[in-house]
């Protein structure tokens, strides 16, 4: 069978950040210490602006909550092992409806359409079946790897 590099889904700048943000909240060790926006700034190139309206979206969705005041900024909202990867999709890019092609269509366009949609069902169960822990632990495990001691 031949390779394709043809990519059929593109992951968005938003929810690329929005992953990026998320697991520096992941990484808290007891969940409740808030992380700001300069945090995640300092250490991923995104826009501070950008970032709090993607922020902003993932509270809306319930993902995360936000403190304010001096020790304030953003939390989860639910366990690492609670949220899927389709859950920051749906968050940051809303749900998406089939549309509708009423029966003006012909059978190849039924076929080619159904074709689609279980490629579309292939990707959202690859998206629902991530966590964002199993997502923080092959980072940390990457990290891991990474580490070289030498004597």
């Amino acid at each position: 069978m031949k390779s394709l590099h043809y990519i059929l889904l593109e992951l968005p700048s938003k929810v690329e950040y929005a992953l990026l943000a998320l697991l520096e909240m992941a990484g808290q060790a007891d969940g409740k210490t808030p992380v700001t926006v300069n945090e995640i700034t300092a250490k991923h190139p995104i826009p501070e602006r950008y970032l709090e309206q993607i922020l902003a979206n993932l509270r809306r969705g319930g993902l995360l909550k936000s403190q304010r005041g001096a020790k304030g900024g953003y939390i989860l909202a639910k366990a690492p092992e609670e949220i899927t990867l389709l859950d920051v999709v749906t968050s940051i890019e809303g749900d998406r409806e089939a549309l509708d092609h009423g029966d003006d269509t012909t059978i190849e366009m039924q076929l080619i359409r159904e074709t689609w949609q279980k490629a579309n069902l292939a990707a959202q169960a690859v998206l629902e079946q991530h966590t964002l822990q199993s997502l923080y632990q092959e980072r940390e495990a990457y990290r891991q790897k990474g580490l070289m001691y030498y004597i």
